[in-house]
């Protein structure tokens, strides 16, 4: 994979990225003077998280494109091991594993030569055909079921769902002139986080029914149609730079993935009440498990990837 310089749009939106990132420890630092019981030591975490989080997705951004393939591959890869930490597995399956593994630098291979044909089909079909062999080989039938079923999930929501980010980085260019296959994959990504701190935002200023108490307590309608109203709304300012969308459809492709983001959010955390866990990990401080920052995206990565692919290619 040859490097590709980022296009400016593509390097504002990175710079936009910190300037944010800047305003938000201004303002957590003043905060922390005028009222310290608001500035907790859980916001200063989260902050310094998404720091980190910024600087290692920029630098892993302006390197190449083959040096994103493989941060993202990499996350993907932790963000299986963090899924298969947390469900129960069975003792003869742990052999098992190592195939599941193998499919994240083999699907990201497929990205790599931008050959979408076997991308796309590779884990849905494939090794979804091909890892009950291994289980069926060592012989044990109890259980067989829910471990070959959970260990799939995972494959699909981990690697599949999250490859599609990383596929938007090969387009061709001609596909989104404003900022090339850098622009749409950070369009993605900021709309996705910024969906999530919106519904957080004006749930917590709105409060008002709960969408789905069993699930994700903290989830209000208010919150809920907020972010979706800010997720329209953030998408149709930032299109014109980062892709080849135009208002209207900007709109409606902003409001519609603040739904999935939604969605996604709290399919994770149906899993995480089912094994009746708060947090998937503890790497990312103030923000729990690289699951916890994933959920939305395994949702809204595919959805945008499909929608440039079939309106705009």
């Amino acid at each position: 994979m040859i490097a590709t310089p980022l296009m400016p749009h593509a390097i504002a939106a990175l710079a936009g990225i910190f300037a944010i990132l800047a305003i938000a420890s201004i303002v957590l630092a003043i905060l922390a003077r005028l009222r310290p019981a608001l500035a907790t030591e859980e916001l200063w975490l989260r902050l310094r998280s998404w720091w980190i989080m910024a600087l290692i997705f920029a630098v892993a951004m302006v390197a190449s494109r083959t040096v994103s393939l493989i941060f993202l591959g990499f996350v993907s890869f932790l963000a299986l091991k963090e899924y298969l930490s947390l469900i129960p597995t069975r003792r003869v399956d742990r052999r098992v594993l190592l195939f599941a593994y193998l499919a994240v630098p083999i699907q990201f291979y497929w990205i790599g030569i931008a050959w979408y044909g076997m991308f796309i089909i590779f884990i849905p079909v494939y090794m979804f055909l091909f890892l009950p062999l291994p289980m069926l080989i060592i012989g044990e039938t109890k259980g067989f079921l829910r471990a070959i079923a959970s260990l799939h999930w995972g494959l699909m929501t981990t690697v599949f769902a999250v490859s599609h980010a990383a596929f938007l980085l090969v387009l061709p260019d001609e596909v989104n002139p404003a900022a090339g296959g850098a622009g749409l994959l950070l369009f993605v990504v900021i709309l996705t986080e910024a969906n999530d701190v919106a519904q957080y935002l004006w749930g917590k200023m709105i409060g008002g029914p709960k969408v789905i108490p069993k699930v994700s307590p903290g989830k209000t309608w208010a919150g809920v149609l907020g972010g979706i109203a800010s997720s329209a709304v953030i998408s149709a300012a930032m299109a014109p730079w980062l892709t080849p969308m135009a208002l209207a459809p900007a709109l409606v492709v902003g409001g519609f993935l603040g739904l999935a983001g939604f969605a996604g959010d709290v399919t994770i955390s149906a899993l995480k009440r089912d094994l009746g866990i708060k947090d998937s990990g503890s790497i990312l401080p103030g923000h729990g498990g690289i699951l916890d920052r994933l959920d939305s995206l395994t949702y809204t990565a595919p959805l945008f990837f499909h929608i440039i692919r079939y309106f705009y290619t």
